[in-house]
């Protein structure tokens, strides 16, 4: 029966309605793919945090004594879980794995142009800076890529990164708010008089309401169902890419378990976010 007064007062008024509808999907979409990079961002942090690890370049005058004994030296700290030396040419051999598909990379690069580097693993995460100092103290050292550096810049990105999104969101949510306020306000005042008719005949306040909440509720479904749906598909076309782009670090892909869940969870608030606006609609046009 509500149903039925519902799909009444859309087709009465389909642009309203589907402007209510664009604006929560434009919300949920948002939601959704602010949730999706995040959890990307969390693996992603997660996996450099459990891999304690320095990578250190050599200059192209550094002797094998040399290397093998700062090798000693790190060692020597009893912080150090593993180190592998990677020569030039292993350095060629891993650049053109990475690189197989683009032939002019491929041409452009020789071992001679690479430098040898060591991969230094640490007991635990805080010996790197201990065993950083170590390194950059020495003459024969090009450069070292501190993967502490890497999880705080990935942490700082992510930190704004939910900031900007919380603005977001919450500005979306605001509007929509807004939106289907305004809408379900004009429609209760279009339809006064077929609602003073409905009381005098003895219908209950519930019974009068329920049409105007559903529709809310309705506007929620919709646009979580599309804007999930629109983020999902985003994703699934651009994990190819992102896998290739993320070689080696396991991020990807999102299980349809986590998807799905994210997918109820915006559902229920897509419909309660509706079904509210509805009811605050309500309590100020149909007194």
């Amino acid at each position: 029966m509500h149903l039925k007064t519902v799909a009444k007062y859309i087709r009465r008024s389909p642009y309203q309605a589907i402007s209510a509808a664009l604006i929560m999907t434009l919300t949920f979409f948002t939601i959704s793919m602010f949730a999706i990079l995040t959890i990307l961002s969390i693996r992603l942090i997660n996996y450099f945090e459990t891999r304690p690890q320095l990578t250190v370049f050599f200059k192209d005058t550094a002797k094998q004594e040399e290397i093998k004994g700062l090798e000693e030296q790190l060692k020597a700290t009893l912080k150090v879980a593993t180190i592998s030396f990677v020569s030039k040419e292993e350095a060629l051999k891993i650049y053109k794995e990475q690189n197989k598909k683009d032939p002019i990379l491929l041409d452009l690069v020789t071992a001679d142009i690479l430098p040898s580097s060591i991969e230094v693993q640490a007991i635990k995460a805080e010996y790197l800076s201990d065993l950083a100092s170590i390194v950059k103290g020495s003459d024969i050292v090009e450069e070292v890529i501190f993967q502490k550096d890497i999880v705080d810049t990935l942490i700082a990105w992510t930190n704004a990164f939910r900031k900007i999104g919380i603005v977001v969101i919450s500005v979306l949510a605001i509007v929509s708010l807004f939106i289907i306020l305004t809408i379900i306000g004009i429609k209760i005042t279009l339809r006064r008089e077929e609602i003073e008719i409905m009381r005098l005949i003895g219908a209950s306040n519930w019974f009068i309401r329920a049409p105007f909440l559903l529709e809310g509720m309705m506007y929620g479904f919709f646009g979580a169902l599309i804007g999930w749906t629109v983020s999902v598909g985003i994703l699934l076309y651009s994990t190819p890419a992102l896998e290739s782009f993320l070689k080696g670090v396991a991020v990807l892909p999102i299980s349809p378990i986590m998807l799905f869940e994210l997918f109820a969870l915006e559902l229920f608030l897509a419909c309660f976010f509706g079904a509210f606006a509805s009811y605050l609609a309500v309590l100020r046009y149909l007194k």
